[in-house]
């Protein structure tokens, strides 16, 4: 069976969970579905739910940290109102050089719409975007 048919969910490493909890679950307002142990880190992994399943499973590694890129993306209705309620957890926004932001740290997104970058704790990217 191709993996087409199967469900995916984006792997995270965090150098420390204890900070990981609290960014995930105290600013991001994530649920936790589970816990359990990461290698040889007991309760050391969480996994998350995000639109309705699994979604995001950070793990505390040592590799933590390690890629610029964007991790993942959560594709929203109103990103003016999710980046105002991040902002007020105190979640702070990447600004670009190079690129356009607006008072609130959004910038278009090529080929229409708008996103907005965010770390978490281990400097793990990860954006939020709007088709409007």
């Amino acid at each position: 069976m191709p993996l087409s048919a199967y469900h995916l969910r984006t792997s995270v490493a965090v150098s420390d969970i204890a900070a990981a909890v609290a960014f995930y679950e105290g600013k991001l307002g994530l649920p936790v579905l589970r816990s359990g142990p990461s290698a040889t880190v007991v309760d050391g992994s969480r996994v998350y739910g995000s639109g309705g399943g699994p979604a995001l499973n950070v793990y505390q590694s040592v590799t933590a940290g390690k890629t610029p890129a964007t991790l993942a993306t959560w594709y929203v209705d109103d990103i003016d109102q999710t980046v105002d309620e991040l902002a007020s957890a105190g979640v702070e926004l990447v600004r670009y050089p190079g690129l356009a932001h607006d008072t609130k740290g959004i910038t278009a997104r090529a080929g229409g719409g708008r996103v907005a970058w965010f770390q978490d704790p281990d400097g793990n990217t990860f954006a939020i975007e709007a088709d409007v």
